[in-house]
């Protein structure tokens, strides 16, 4: 592990958080095991996890001052191991995490990736290239295209593609221009509200604070589940239909989840009664989602005095793919991080990092981000407004290269894992311990992973 890399990366993260680079003591870092990569991902997965389990000490130290902090200590190898995957299925095959025809593919002057996962992509997709036997067909179909166009096509299509870009290019380009002059961290303070009597537990401090989780996919539902396992109570709603089988065993882990179709009468209805009672809501919504379904942020906090708004998006909150749609693969295709890999590792193809970063990144620094907006609650009497991208998380982690070919593969040990069996609806499984350790604050989840529509949509 780079130590110098991971204190920059410190300062900046704490920087962005509570605007002071020094406001919150860099953890110990043990079994200092890293991915080989071209940038510092494992050093980046140890300072997110870290910041926020700083965060919740920083939160429990505000609403109780007989509390004294103790000190904080990642493991990073675990940290790498847990920005891979958290609970592992025994006696059964995993869930593809892909879709067939989901990758990178050469075009006729370059690289693109195409983005598949969801069924209306793949539709998305099939509409401007066909629908092909096999992932050779397709590839020979790309092979006739421009990637700029292609990938442009299929956004028009309402599908997903990026093109590969250098880094230089994407620097140059309007939205990596507006990308980077976006904060790491973007506040908002809004309007006062009665100070909270959350009892703030040592041992699970979110008990009794209500979280709203609209969140998809990876980096937000990352998020969630680690409020939730410091006791939130922690309530997802899904739209009709909406499926992520490769995933709710991994991340939905302590939360319930219902059903609601914000376009009817009689739910949005319900999502208002749920919102009066809510003390923080974290969204995944493009950057005029929300406005266009009527609920912008005046509304937000009208409903719920003290609110704290948390949102993330992939492409950044300004610029031109502000309402772009955007996932961590395609991210890194755009911004240059797969072709700095390339040339690092002198491939003839992209190369990604070893695990989707800016994603579970994203998603740990979104959870610090809720616990501070928490803590300026309790201290402060506020609520607040903050924003993240994966493509602000990605320029962060390209500020952070690694020299030379540095780290190896992470080892998976049966000392990882928690000492029990995990049962879910889909069966038994195990799950890795916490990479962080706050004395007196364990993180754990009252209940496994479960699909939509499990439960109602009340708290």
């Amino acid at each position: 592990m780079d130590l110098k890399l991971a204190a920059s990366l410190w300062q900046q993260m704490q920087q962005g958080l509570r605007g002071d680079a020094d406001a919150l003591p860099l953890p110990a870092f043990v079994d200092r095991a890293t991915f080989s990569s071209a940038f510092a991902v494992s050093e980046l997965a140890a300072t997110s996890i870290g910041l926020a389990t700083q965060a919740t000490a920083a939160l429990i130290a505000a609403s109780r001052p007989d509390y004294c902090s103790p000190p904080v200590a990642v493991n990073v190898r675990l940290a790498s191991r847990w920005f891979q995957q958290s609970f592992y299925p025994l006696n059964r095959a995993a869930p593809a995490m892909w879709d067939a025809f989901a990758g990178d593919y050469r075009s006729r002057d370059g690289w693109i990736r195409l983005h598949t996962n969801a069924a209306h992509h793949r539709l998305a997709m099939e509409q401007v290239l066909g629908a092909h036997a096999d992932r050779a067909a397709l590839a020979m179909q790309v092979q006739q295209w421009q990637a700029s166009e292609l990938e442009q096509a299929i956004i028009d299509a309402g599908g997903c593609a990026a093109e590969m870009r250098s880094a230089a290019a994407w620097q140059q380009h309007p939205q990596g221009q507006a990308v980077q002059r976006e904060p790491l961290f973007s506040w908002q303070t809004t309007q006062p509200a009665p100070l909270p009597d959350w009892p703030m537990a040592e041992a699970r401090p979110l008990m009794g604070i209500k979280v709203l989780d609209l969140t998809r996919i990876i980096a937000g539902p990352v998020a969630t589940r680690i409020l939730a396992s410091l006791g939130a109570r922690v309530l997802r709603i899904d739209p009709p239909g909406w499926q992520e089988p490769t995933l709710d065993e991994e991340l939905s882990c302590g939360k319930r989840r219902a059903v609601l179709d914000l376009t009817q009468t009689a739910d949005r209805e319900q999502f208002i009664r749920l919102l009066r009672e809510a003390d923080v809501l974290v969204h995944g919504y493009r950057a005029d989602a929300l406005e266009r379904l009527g609920f912008d942020a005046e509304t937000l906090q009208a409903l719920s005095p003290g609110l704290v708004l948390a949102g993330l998006n992939a492409w950044g909150w300004q610029g031109p793919w502000r309402n772009r749609r955007g996932f961590d693969s395609l991210v890194q295709m755009g911004c240059g991080i797969a072709e700095r890999g390339m040339q690092w590792q002198q491939s003839d193809k992209p190369v990604p990092l070893p695990v989707q970063a800016l994603d579970h990144a994203t998603g740990y620094l979104l959870a610090a981000a809720v616990l501070e907006g928490l803590r300026r609650r309790v201290t402060d009497g506020h609520g607040s407004q903050v924003r993240l991208s994966l493509a602000r998380t990605a320029w962060l982690l390209q500020q952070h290269p690694l020299g030379q070919c540095a780290g190896a593969d992470i080892e998976p040990q049966v000392k990882d894992n928690l000492p029990c069996y995990e049962l879910t609806p889909w069966g038994l499984g195990v799950r890795l311990r916490a990479a962080a350790w706050l004395p007196g604050t364990p993180q754990m989840f009252a209940t496994s992973g479960s699909a939509p529509g499990t439960h109602p949509a009340t708290w």
